[in-house]
């Protein structure tokens, strides 16, 4: 289960708009959560959903076969992997990740800070 199902962070019963809608109810940058993706593929088990001035990123979990570890966004070179979801979400409430906008094509940071729960 990739270390999520006892996490704070994770809402296992949450689809896109309601992920969005909490997130943009708790209007906080750095507010977060994790959900299943929508399409159901293995190779992408899961969405970071992330609050950052005013917008919603939804950030998707690549599961990597191979090396059996987990990646964000696009495969790119040189990326950072991860061996949960948990150790993903732990290394960036230290250090800032980075939210790529392609519809405006700017970049921003943020930590994860606020673990917003969908009721």
């Amino acid at each position: 289960d990739a270390g999520v199902l006892s996490k704070a962070w994770y809402a296992a019963t949450c689809d896109r708009k309601m992920a969005e809608d909490a997130l943009y109810r708790s209007n906080k940058d750095g507010s977060f959560l994790i959900r299943k993706s929508s399409g159901q593929d293995s190779r992408q088990p899961y969405t970071l959903v992330v609050f950052y001035n005013r917008k919603v990123y939804n950030i998707p979990i690549r599961f990597i076969d191979s090396t059996r570890q987990y990646a964000l966004g696009r495969e790119k070179s040189g990326e950072e992997r991860f061996d949960s979801v948990a150790e993903i979400v732990e290394n960036h409430r230290r250090t800032s990740l980075v939210l790529i906008d392609s519809q405006n094509n700017t970049k921003d940071s943020t930590k994860l800070e606020h673990i917003v729960r969908v009721s």
